[in-house]
This record gives structure tokens, C-alpha cells and sequence, in this order.
């Protein structure tokens, strides 16, 4: 996972008692340190204990934070006492920067109450975040309106936190490969690539036929093919599928490795449906969990926001994520659903090591050996985030929803690669995502980040999200 910078402000406040300045910036770069969290704070030899109390002391903070603004993903304000609310919204308007930021206060000790230890910072911070509000700089709270940045309940908001910095800066910046046109039945994979690139998100496309062409000319001698080969035999269990099935697909995975290289790519979305099995004779997905096991995101039906949702996830988990199908009910249990696809899940995210099979239906119309490539294998059991990004396209915005839930023990004979999840409220989930027409698809991690990648979406990136909590 990408290490973090934050930018630490110390709030300060004639008046008060500023020697509590000391030992609070001592402490928060002792708990940033242990979480692996670089910082960029002013020192006693700067400002008073290094803290920012006056317009001076604001400049000077601004310029420390601009020099480093290349390294800064967010910034950290914490208040000792009360806190001076104008200098704390000047050093931040003075650094220029457009990043996240956590307002952070010190509970008062009620031993502590005199006028030389007394803090005053739950009042404080309230004068800070209106500040804030009057500046236009949005900002996250801790989940305690006071806490004890030594506590795990601070521990638990740095780490949710720093999360949410890593999905704004992620998706502010992001290259997704679309690999062949949109199959003609998945109107509802429609997307605007124009609101994208507003958006900050670049759209980087190739023709299938290039990559189909591109790999007939390889040799099954060459290096390339011959690695990309043994990756895939090491990867699913395939000694029942034909030499020359995993020969195309090595070839393809050689030309698709390339050009994700070259582009510099984060994710990507490939047509798979049916023109590659029918003219190429594979099901990619192999190759697209490979991707995604590697934290290349690859979402399948040229899904660009699936890619997009799976990329996020991944920004905000450090883990690989998978794209599935809200496909079937479970049984009449209105809290459980049947998530599925065919499978290009990671191989991280199943029970067992994957067994790659024909897709059931083209194999009747294809034949065998045009049909292979599917991965079979059921989700393990285990915590779960679910996300949809969606361009609007009448309104020439960005939409999302999520939420959380659990991959669930219950089992299905069925071919592919399923799970069941269970979600508090799931008919009200389902009937938001049908009455808002979002997309059958949405992407998953197996981790609860839906609080971080919520407020990274919402209060920072300033898209319409609807939390499911």
C-alpha cells in the first residue's frame, strides 16, 4: 500500500495554555509514526512548540505545507486547547492545497480543570470547523467529538481517514483502459467518458481486433507467451483444458499486459461477450483475475465505472477487489441475495484455488474449445464493501452508492464464480438501485471501508452518494 503524508497543524490560542502545545505535537507524531504515517509539521524552532496561533505563524505553515505539497495527501488539525480557528483556516488557505482534512481535539481531564491545565478544545473545535465551513475548506470529523489521540477509537478514525485520502487522490488521477466496444445486449454499461475526464478520470481505448491481431502473430515460443503461460497453469487449476486454449489465452494476456504498461493504466474493462469467444476462442477472465489479484482492477462487459467503483474500493482497502451481478434471491430470505459472474473474481477472494471450465451455454453453440475460461469457485465467507459508480449523463454528474454487508457460509450448485451476501435493509438497497437506475454491477472488497470511501465521494470529490448504512 502507497505510504501517506500528512500535513500536521497544531492548533494554538493566546490566552490558554500553550505549554499543552508541547507534548500534544510530541504525541501526535509518536501515534502517526507508529500507524506509518509520515508528516510535514512546523517545529519548536519555527513557531512557538511548533505550533500556529498568529498570521505569521499561518504563513509559515501555508509555505512548509506548499514546499512539500507534492508529498501531502491530507491534513491532520489537532487542538491541545482551544485552538485559534482563523490561524488553523489561514494555514490552510495559505498552502493552496485541495486535499482532506481531520479535525482532531483533546478531551479535557476533569482533575485538570484549572486555568493552567484546562483546554477548552470541545468548544474549540466547533469555532474551527465553522471556520472551515466559512472558507470553504470541507473537512472530516472524528468519531468522538474529543478523544485521546493514544486511544484506538483515534486510531481507528487515522485509519479510516487516511483511506479516504487515498481514494481522492487515487480518483483524481486515474487511467482506465477500455479494451473493445461495449456488447451490443449491455445498454446498461453505457457510460459518458466526457464527465470522466471532468472528473479527472482518463479514458484510454483500444480496439479488440488490434489485440486479437496483435496476438495471432505471437509465437507459442515466444518468452512472453511461454511466462504468461506457466502464470496461468500456476494460477487455476487447468489440466483438463486444451494446450491450445491456454496458448490464445497467454497471447492475449501478453498483448493486454503491454498495453496497460504502456498507458499506465490503474484498471481496466474488456469486451468479453461474445465476439472474443467466438473469433478469438477464449473467456478473457483468467486473465482479468490475474489483473485484479495484482491490484489492476479489470472489470468484464467493458464496465469503465465498474473498473472505476473496483478501483476505488481498492484505493480505500489496499486489497483486490472483484466486479459481480446482483443475480438471484435467496430463497425467500429478503436480506440475502446471490451475487455472481462468470468469473473473473480473484483468486484471493475464493474458498479454494479457482478451476477454470466452459461457460455452459456457449459451449453448446461454440463448442468446448471456444468456451473455456471461466473460473469457478465460491466467495469465502467474510466482510464485505459494496460500490457503484454511475455518470449521469442528463445531469452531467457522478452518482454512487455503498455500503456494507457479509459473503455469507451458505452454498448454491451452480457453475461460475458466486456468493451469498447478507445486508441489513437489502430490499431497500435494491429498490434505491432500481429506482435511481444504477447498473446490475457493482464492485466489492472483503473489508468494511464504506465510511472512508463514503466521505472521500461525498464530502470531497462533492459527488451525489447514497449511503446504505
Amino acid at each position: 500500500m502507497t505510504p501517506i503524508t500528512l500535513g500536521l497543524i497544531v492548533g494554538n490560542r493566546g490566552g490558554f495554555p500553550d505549554t499543552l502545545c508541547e507534548s500534544a505535537r510530541v504525541t501526535m507524531l509518536r501515534v502517526l509514526k507508529e500507524e506509518g504515517i509520515a508528516a510535514v509539521v512546523l517545529g519548536p524552532q519555527d513557531t512557538k512548540f511548533g505550533s500556529v496561533q498568529t498570521l505569521d505563524d499561518a504563513e509559515k505553515c501555508g509555505q512548509l505545507f506548499k514546499h512539500h505539497a507534492g508529498e501531502i495527501d491530507g491534513l491532520l488539525v489537532t487542538l491541545p486547547n482551544f485552538g485559534d480557528e482563523k490561524a488553523v483556516a489561514n494555514s490552510i488557505r495559505f498552502s493552496g492545497l485541495n486535499v482532506p482534512v481531520l479535525v482532531h481535539a483533546f478531551p479535557d481531564d476533569m482533575a485538570k480543570m484549572g486555568f493552567t491545565d484546562r483546554r477548552d478544545s470541545f468548544c474549540g473545535k466547533i469555532s474551527v470547523c465553522n471556520n472551515l465551513g466559512q472558507y470553504d475548506i470541507p473537512f472530516t470529523l472524528t468519531s468522538l467529538h474529543t478523544v485521546d489521540p493514544l486511544s484506538e477509537s483515534f486510531r481507528l478514525d487515522l485509519r479510516r481517514f487516511v483511506a479516504t485520502c487515498r481514494v481522492v487522490k487515487g480518483l483524481r488521477r486515474v487511467r482506465i483502459g477500455a479494451l473493445g466496444a461495449r456488447p451490443a445486449a449491455f445498454n446498461t454499461v453505457r457510460y459518458s467518458e466526457k464527465i470522466l475526464e471532468h472528473k479527472g478520470v482518463s479514458v484510454e481505448t483500444l480496439d479488440l481486433s488490434e489485440v486479437v491481431g496483435r496476438a495471432d502473430k505471437l509465437s507459442d515460443a515466444d518468452p512472453a507467451v511461454v511466462t504468461k503461460r506457466e502464470a496461468i497453469k500456476g494460477y487455476a487449476e487447468v489440466s483438463h483444458v486444451p494446450a491450445s486454449v491456454i496458448n490464445r489465452m497467454a497471447k492475449f494476456g501478453v498483448i493486454v499486459d503491454a498495453w496497460v504498461a504502456d498507458n499506465r493504466l490503474n484498471a481496466t474493462a474488456i469486451q468479453c461477450w461474445t465476439a472474443i469467444q467466438e473469433y478469438f476462442g477464449i473467456f478473457p477472465c483468467p486473465l482479468m483475475s490475474m489483473m485484479s489479484e495484482n491490484l489492476l482492477p479489470s472489470a468484464c462487459e467493458t464496465d469503465v465505472n465498474g473498473a472505476l467503483s473496483m478501483y476505488a474500493l481498492q484505493l480505500a482497502s489496499g486489497e483486490p477487489c472483484m466486479l459481480l451481478d446482483w443475480n438471484n434471491n435467496y430463497a425467500a430470505e429478503p436480506d440475502k441475495a446471490v451475487v455472481f459472474h462468470c468469473s473473473n473474481l480473484p483468486a484471493c477472494a475464493m474458498q479454494e484455488r479457482p478451476w477454470m471450465s466452459c461457460h455452459p451455454s456457449l459451449a453448446k453453440r461454440l463448442g468446448e474449445e471456444n468456451a473455456y475460461g471461466q473460473l469457478y469457485g465460491k466467495i469465502k465467507p467474510g466482510p464485505f464493501t459494496f460500490l457503484r459508480i454511475s455518470t449521469d449523463d442528463l445531469m452531467g454528474s457522478m452518482s454512487a452508492y455503498v455500503g456494507e454487508g457479509e459473503f455469507t457460509r451458505d452454498t448454491l450448485d451452480t457453475h461460475g464464480g458466486y456468493g451469498i451476501v447478507e445486508i441489513p435493509d437489502l430490499q431497500d438497497l435494491l429498490f434505491y438501485i432500481c429506482k435511481n437506475r444504477f447498473e446490475h454491477h457493482f464492485a466489492a472488497t472483503q473489508s468494511w471501508v464504506a465510511d472512508a470511501v463514503n466521505e472521500a465521494l461525498s464530502t470531497y470529490l462533492d459527488w451525489e452518494v447514497y449511503y446504505h448504512s
